[in-house]
């Protein structure tokens, strides 16, 4: 335990000092009207921090990724818990198969991907539809879903199971009361890992966004493509911060190696 609280203290220290640190140098640091360095610099700031905040395209970005995420990784997680149900405790022809093409969008470039959903968003008039975004994004996310619950399947005891069928308990007995319970920690990794890779996912989105629903990382290339002052920094270290601050919300709640890793 006390190895552990130790690896952790060093990984946040690691964080800080590599990623959090050089970014909030060029936020604070000061900048001139026309927003580049001037050197030497004689004081701190924090407007652009602020700035962020008061930036309309930022925060509706950032609702949109919230909500395309909240919706995607729910969907994949959703979606993923009776395919592994299916691969991993029954035997089918074309299972080897079904896993490979649940799996496919790990290997696939998300560029050729989203290539693919703009020709056929396109040809069936819906570009600009968040629901069709949606369906975009379960498709890229479920395998990360997929995975870590068909290894908490792979990890499960089954001797419970049996013992509640040899009683006579029904199937959806079963799962309702002993399977799902000991798959919870897989399916919340799962939910959670989906969740960070929609919110996360660029490449694909690109192609796939319309004005109204643009996702921060779109935004945040769009506005690096047009700007160089040190919003971005500013952005990025907020994320950050935000996604660190979760994690270790997550890991005092119910321990990063449960969600994580599906531990029981």
């Amino acid at each position: 335990m006390q190895k552990n609280g130790l690896f952790a203290l060093a990984f946040h220290s690691l964080i800080v000092l590599f990623v959090l640190a050089p970014l909030i140098v060029v936020c604070l640091v000061a900048f001139t009207p026309q927003n580049t360095l001037s050197l030497p610099w004689d004081g701190v700031s924090l407007r652009w921090f602020s700035a962020v905040f008061h930036h309309p395209d930022f925060v509706a970005s950032f609702w949109n990724s919230a909500r395309l995420a909240l919706f995607s990784a729910t969907i994949s997680t959703t979606l993923a818990v009776p395919s592994a149900l299916a691969i991993t405790r029954y035997s089918f022809r074309g299972r080897d198969a079904l896993n490979a093409l649940f799996l496919s969008p790990l290997i696939i470039p998300h560029l050729v991907i989203g290539v693919a959903f703009l020709r056929l968003f396109s040809f069936i008039g819906a570009t600009g539809s968040f629901g069709w975004l949606v369906a975009a994004h379960v498709m890229v996310i479920m395998p990360y879903a997929l995975r870590l619950i068909l290894a908490a399947l792979n990890g499960m005891d089954l001797s419970a199971e049996m013992a509640a069928r040899t009683l006579g308990a029904g199937e959806w007995i079963v799962f309702r009361r002993i399977t799902f319970p000991m798959l919870l920690p897989g399916i919340s990794g799962g939910w959670l890992l989906a969740f960070i890779n929609s919110f996360d996912e660029l490449t694909m989105s690109i192609f796939v966004t319309a004005p109204s629903t643009i996702t921060l990382p779109v935004r945040m290339y769009m506005y690096a493509s047009e700007s160089i002052d040190p919003m971005m920094a500013a952005v990025s270290t907020l994320m950050i911060a935000l996604t660190g601050i979760t994690m270790i919300i997550l890991d005092r709640l119910f321990g990063l190696d449960q969600l994580l890793v599906g531990k029981g």
